[in-house]
């Protein structure tokens, strides 16, 4: 992590370079949203509906541009002590929560401690080991003591991994069952208005927001439409103003109809994102070495990736996503091509007999409404192998507590996002110190001493080129124990009605500057 201090001027410069007739278009823009999130509080889950609505309602010390650059957001700049163990941030003057409470630095601390290192999956497994403790000197300093250098810290310190509560209204609570989750207070460019489960919810301007002239829109409103066929006619129809991510067919519906695409391989939930399947390793069957590795050699991930994704992105080489290329270990996963042969001797050979319906075994596999599809090819793949599966499509919170709490599964389909850094997405994936009751941590329950070693490694030094040793030497060890499957790579394609402009799809903050033409 180079020093680095950025400060207001920045934001201002931005503010000012922005044409007038963009200040406040005012309107409303209509978001569909793939799942109910269950809840407001994007401090206590990584789920993906929960922070493509809640990054709306608060802030990070810091964002990040679309190139994953820091940029000053409740932090106006940040100093880093020449050894990288003191990192001391100046908060802006002048902020409120939406109740009209003043922001800082009680609430920087407050989010950490008891929310961030505890329950955000991200947070707990990539900053938590590297944190000794954070400071509150006045009212406006934050500092942050490390126990090592820390190269990915200002990456993992925006609104998506990081965002900030309010300190006065957690205080002597349970976070996760506080009610103020479902009625929150942030900082950001919107404020909380409803929520109906499985419809809508409803986000206002704050007026009183500490970017100048921002939010320019009115109002958001966040449609839960758990399909992607009606979403998309829903944008045709005028009904809904954008889409965070739609399939390449899709987009070649929406061209020439009034409708701007991006690409992008990032979004609200995180970036670097990957499909996987995550084997519960605490039961007999999906912790039999055999079974992960007949599933390996039995799905056809380039199958799945055209009829699923749609070419919309990569089979997965490596447990760590291509996106982070000097951790990427190109060909780590190329010893499980497809061979249904070969799956078919190992299963047999581990004892795993056909019934007389020719089924060997039946698989509870979970994951979200949205990845339906996604579930209906692999179990096509695998039946002939004599794999069942048996799909089951929570919403996000029941999702959570039946993976991370009661560990009622066998497999779970999840979109792990690794970040900009290994530290921020993959190490909560694969370190021993992650498992437990968190949602989207170790979801395997997998241990491994020399993974570990080398991720504590890789997180100890600056050094790019000795961190990538590390974490390829464990990516070749997470290739041989396969504790997950890595699919696809996916990238994403975001739309939104031509009349719209300066959406940002790869930010928790999608609409802070977006704004409706006249």
């Amino acid at each position: 992590m180079l020093p680095r201090r950025f400060c207001l001027i920045l934001a201002a410069a931005l503010a000012l370079s922005t044409p007038l007739a963009a200040q406040h278009s005012g309107g409303t823009a209509v978001i569909a949203v793939a799942g109910d999130p269950g809840h407001l509080n994007p401090a206590i889950s990584t789920a993906g509906p929960l922070h493509a609505i809640a990054g709306s309602l608060f802030n990070g010390l810091v964002a990040l541009d679309e190139a994953g650059h820091p940029e000053p957001d409740l932090a106006a700049s940040w100093d880093v002590a020449p050894d990288g163990l003191v990192v001391t941030f100046r908060l802006r003057p002048g902020v409120h929560w939406h109740d009209g409470q003043p922001f800082t630095s009680a609430d920087v601390k407050a989010s950490f401690e008891q929310m961030l290192l505890r329950f955000h999956a991200r947070a707990r497994a990539g900053l938590a080991p590297a944190l000794a403790g954070i400071e509150a000197p006045d009212p406006l300093t934050v500092v942050f003591r490390l126990n090592r250098p820390h190269p990915a810290l200002l990456r993992q310190l925006d609104v998506t991994e990081a965002p900030i509560l309010p300190a006065h209204l957690f205080a002597g609570t349970d976070p996760t069952t506080n009610p103020v989750n479902l009625r929150p207070i942030g900082t950001g460019p919107f404020r909380f208005e409803s929520y109906r489960r499985d419809d809508q919810v409803v986000l206002a301007r704050n007026p009183a927001y500490f970017k100048s002239a921002l939010p320019r829109l009115d109002r958001l409103v966040f449609r839960i439409i758990p399909d992607a066929n009606t979403q998309v006619n829903a944008l045709l129809a005028g009904e809904v103003d954008m889409l965070a991510r739609i399939s390449a067919p899709d987009a070649a519906r929406l061209r020439g109809r009034g409708v701007t695409l991006t690409e992008t391989r990032a979004a609200a939930g995180g970036s670097n994102c990957v499909m996987t399947l995550s084997f519960n390793l605490d039961r007999p069957t999906p912790g039999n070495i055999a079974l992960r590795e007949a599933m390996a050699l039995g799905l056809d991930r380039q199958r799945i990736l055209e009829l699923v994704g749609f070419g919309q992105g990569r089979v997965a080489e490596a447990p760590i996503a291509s996106g982070i290329g000097w951790a990427h270990r190109p060909g780590t996963l190329a010893a499980w091509q497809l061979d249904p042969v070969e799956a078919n001797r190992r299963l047999d050979a581990a004892g795993l007999a056909r019934g007389a319906d020719g089924v060997r075994t039946t698989l509870d596999i979970l994951h979200f409404p949205a990845f339906a599809r996604w579930s209906e090819i692999m179990r096509q793949q695998l039946a002939p192998l004599g794999i069942a599966l048996r799909v089951r499509m929570p919403d996000p919170a029941a999702f959570a507590q039946a993976v991370f709490t009661r560990r009622d599964f066998d497999v779970a389909l999840i979109s792990y996002c690794n970040g900009t850094d290994p530290e921020i997405g993959v190490r909560r994936m694969v370190h021993s110190s992650a498992i437990g009751n968190v949602p989207f941590s170790n979801a395997a329950g997998y241990r491994n001493a020399e993974v570990d070693r080398q991720f504590d490694i890789a997180a100890s030094v600056q050094d790019e080129k000795l961190r990538g040793d590390a974490y390829r030497a464990a990516q070749a060890i997470l290739a041989r124990d396969l504790p997950y499957w890595w699919l696809v790579e996916t990238d994403f394609l975001a739309a939104w009605q031509d009349r719209f402009a300066d959406f940002a799809p790869w930010s928790g903050q999608v609409a802070e500057r977006a704004w409706r033409r006249p």
